[in-house]
């Protein structure tokens, strides 16, 4: 069975026995999700173009890394971030496949010298993620909800894991707020899972409001 076949036969169960309560949820949570994104956008413009500048002189190569993330249902989109790392990373990652510091389908180093200087301090406040708030704003994405995995991620997901996929993938969830990087796989499967079976609006403002702690201690994130 595919991914999205998986996760879309969950949902229709799920709306069946839910699905005023849901509706009313997902309607609301949509309009925060745009309110919060365009503001976001707009206050935070200037920042976006000194990112830009510095992550243009930094390295050569693009500002913007683009690539296709998986989202709800297993659908794929075009996720964008603020290029953190040089422009041979890609080629470099098999000679440092032995060095991965997580278990799982990720690749993670703490220490990834794939990654360029000002790519280090944008990835430790999250600063490279912010172009995401476009994806939330076209409704690919959520504020809050599971990370979008890579396609070759999902196909290594066991049932568990493919939970994940039956909600909108977001800027933050729990193991954002909860360890981020620090946490094993499987605890991070176990709080994105804990997230699909506990989606209510108060669980999304608690959420949010615990986010922005997380990120300015820069603990976890690499």
């Amino acid at each position: 069975m595919k991914a999205n076949e998986f996760v879309s036969g969950q949902q229709v169960a799920a709306r069946m026995l839910v699905a005023p309560k849901k509706f009313k949820y997902e309607s609301l949570k949509r309009v925060i999700d745009i309110l919060l994104a365009s503001i976001i956008l707009l206050t935070l413009f200037p920042l976006f173009i000194l990112i830009a500048i510095a992550v243009r002189v930094s390295s050569p190569g693009p500002v913007l890394y683009k690539s296709t993330r998986i989202g709800q249902c297993g659908q794929p989109f075009l996720f964008l971030k603020f290029r953190s790392m040089y422009m041979d990373a890609e080629k470099r990652k098999k000679d440092l496949i032995q060095l991965n510091e997580k278990d799982g389908p990720i690749f993670k180093m703490k220490n990834d010298p794939r990654i360029t200087p000002i790519g280090r301090f944008l990835r430790k406040f999250s600063l490279d993620e912010l172009p995401q708030f476009v994806s939330v704003l076209t409704g690919e994405m959520s504020m809050v909800g599971p990370r979008p995995p890579l396609q070759k991620e999902v196909d290594e997901y066991d049932v568990s894991a493919l939970r994940r996929l039956m909600v909108k993938p977001g800027m933050t969830c729990y193991w954002q707020i909860m360890g981020r990087s620090d946490l094993t796989f499987d605890e991070m499967v176990e709080l994105d899972v804990k997230y699909v079976e506990e989606v209510s609006f108060t669980t999304d403002l608690l959420i949010l409001a615990k986010t922005p702690k997380a990120v300015l201690s820069g603990k976890g994130a690499y």
